[in-house]
């Protein structure tokens, strides 16, 4: 049994002007819960975050910093800092500030109600702020995603996610698997739970992925994510035999 209820892990790329508002708020969200870590992974940053994160750290025992020497993408960032995660449960929230912390305990809250068998509490955003082409990419990919992969999730998209790291390490890795996670994780026999969130404006700066990123290299990752699924055959239940 871990000694921490809750690890939340927080990718970053070139985010220096959100970090010191972003940590506050999880501190602020996360106390109520018990003992926590926050880990920021850096995915190879040119800007200031590397100072900021440093600087962030010196008064918060609980603030765990990684660093990618060359950036890796998202699902990389995402997959280091499960890795390193020391608790049972692991959150995952987008680093620019448009995903407010103070849903998180609800999501631990889904996610614990729901019992063993959920593996993924998927917050779904409301009132998003992004500009109309982003929505318009946003909307299409939602929509052709659900109709061939039937995850019956409205926007997998989301960084607020709140997971239980054994299932989490049990998906295949992959570019982008944060945005397939409902699937996979009803692949491996979870149940995934949903709760509205809302959205808001980023805290400073812009957005590190464009239109390859988000509609057509997804095209690929969505047909693979279909192969995974109707290649998935019965996990053995296994049993150690004792001693004679």
């Amino acid at each position: 049994m871990s000694a921490y209820r809750l690890s939340v892990v927080v990718p970053v790329k070139n985010e220096a002007g959100n970090i010191e508002s972003l940590v506050a708020e999880l501190e602020r969200a996360c106390a109520p819960l018990g003992s926590f870590e926050v880990i920021y992974v850096d995915d190879g940053s040119t800007d200031a975050t590397a100072a900021v994160l440093a600087a962030a750290r010196q008064d918060r025992p609980w603030l765990r910093v990684l660093r990618h020497v060359r950036s890796g993408g998202q699902s990389a960032a995402v997959r280091s800092g499960v890795a390193a995660a020391r608790a049972d449960i692991v959150a995952t929230l987008d680093g620019d500030g448009q995903n407010d912390p103070a849903f998180i305990p609800s999501l631990v809250a889904a996610l614990e109600e729901a019992g063993p068998r959920a593996g993924l509490a998927q917050g779904q955003r409301q009132g998003r702020k992004d500009g109309a082409f982003k929505m318009l990419q946003s909307r299409i990919a939602n929509g052709v995603r659900g109709r061939i992969l039937k995850d019956s999730t409205r926007d997998t998209g989301c960084g607020l996610k709140v997971f239980r790291r054994a299932v989490y390490l049990r998906l295949p890795y992959f570019d982008a698997l944060h945005r397939f996670m409902p699937a996979l994780v009803a692949r491996e026999g979870f149940a995934v739970v949903h709760r509205d969130v809302v959205d808001r404006p980023r805290f400073s700066g812009r957005s590190n992925y464009g239109l390859f990123d988000r509609l057509w290299v997804g095209i690929l990752d969505l047909a693979g994510v279909w192969w995974l699924i109707r290649r998935k055959r019965p996990t053995p239940e296994v049993a150690e035999v004792g001693p004679c």
